[in-house]
């Protein structure tokens, strides 16, 4: 899937190649929680968070905007696991669309990956729909349907 950077996303990870000396692969700009959502090649994660996450502090800092990092994977499975990391969670595909549903295995890890005000499902689904082209449709318990 071919994605476009805007000038900002460009000047955004030029921002943290010059202080991490990490490339960032995507950044995402979500202004509906004042963020910026890199995603790092997992050889890089450690380079762009930094000793105990002292590089994330400067960069906010920096930028005055919340940083969040998301380790990059081919598969997407893996993708939509890093994404809800720590949260251990399932993708399954829906033939009949495309889309995407996230059972996750534990009922007390389900507010963890929705999220305060929805934040962690929001990110989820800029990352589905911009890597995989598809919809994230719904973040369920396994034993649901």
């Amino acid at each position: 899937m071919e994605r476009t950077l805007a000038y900002r996303e460009r000047r955004y990870i030029e921002e943290l190649r010059l202080l991490t000396r990490a490339t960032a692969a995507d950044c995402i700009i979500d202004e509906k929680f004042d963020r910026l959502i890199y995603v790092v090649p997992k050889e890089e994660m450690g380079l762009a968070i930094g000793h105990r996450g002292e590089h994330i502090r400067k960069l906010q800092k920096l930028l005055g905007t919340r940083i969040e990092m998301v380790e990059y994977a081919r598969e997407p499975e893996d993708l939509i696991r890093n994404i809800f990391s720590p949260v251990p969670v399932d993708a399954v595909k829906d033939p009949a669309d495309g889309s995407i549903t996230v059972r996750v295995r534990k009922k007390a890890d389900l507010g963890i990956a929705i999220g305060k005000n929805g934040a962690n499902a929001e990110k989820a689904r800029l990352l589905v729909r911009r890597f995989l082209g598809t919809e994230l449709r719904e973040i369920t318990m396994s034993g649901e349907a």
